[in-house]
């Protein structure tokens, strides 16, 4: 049986009460001051790079979760940042490219496990492009990046289920 997402929240965020208790399946409502707390998704971003060969930029993993797998360029949006910017950011941290356009594709809901915890995350696919790759490097918490043809994409080989269903559905529409 799964436990309520918000099951490791004790305190009320609001009074700091213990009376703190689930209120249906995504909230949890105080007794004492009313307040209720409803757990959503996080955004998150996630950048399809193609070089001039037709070939799809991935990254190996430097952190857990997943450390050591395949992975696409990304991450979590900031707070008060557009996905759009998020993912300009994100690919700038991450390879040193700067993207100078992107398109929205598609999004998959996906739970990714941090620290022992699990956040609901929305994680939204842009199709992005870049100019110049001369400044390419693996920065941030990625180990190596490398470009791989669609022929030779394997979505056993990304370590996030998110990623792997991302490049599933990829595959299918062939950007």
């Amino acid at each position: 049986m799964n436990k309520h997402p918000l099951s490791s929240f004790h305190y009320c965020p609001k009074c700091g009460s213990e009376s703190f208790h689930e209120n249906n399946e995504k909230s949890k409502k105080c007794a004492t001051c009313g307040f209720v707390y409803y757990y959503n998704s996080s955004a998150a971003v996630v950048a399809v790079i193609e070089n001039e060969k037709g070939e799809i930029l991935v990254a190996r993993r430097a952190k857990e979760p997943a450390k050591g797998m395949l992975d696409l360029p990304g991450g979590f949006v900031d707070m008060y940042e557009t996905a759009e910017d998020a993912v300009r950011r994100e690919i700038m941290e991450e390879t040193g490219l700067c993207i100078t356009a992107e398109q929205y594709l598609f999004s998959i809901a996906n739970i990714y496990r941090y620290s022992e915890f699990e956040v609901q995350t929305v994680d939204l696919f842009f199709k992005c492009e870049v100019n110049v790759f001369n400044g390419l490097k693996a920065d941030d918490d990625v180990m190596e990046l490398q470009f791989i043809s669609l022929d030779d994409l394997n979505p056993a080989d990304f370590g996030l289920t998110s990623i792997r269903k991302g490049v599933e559905k990829l595959l299918q529409i062939v950007i």
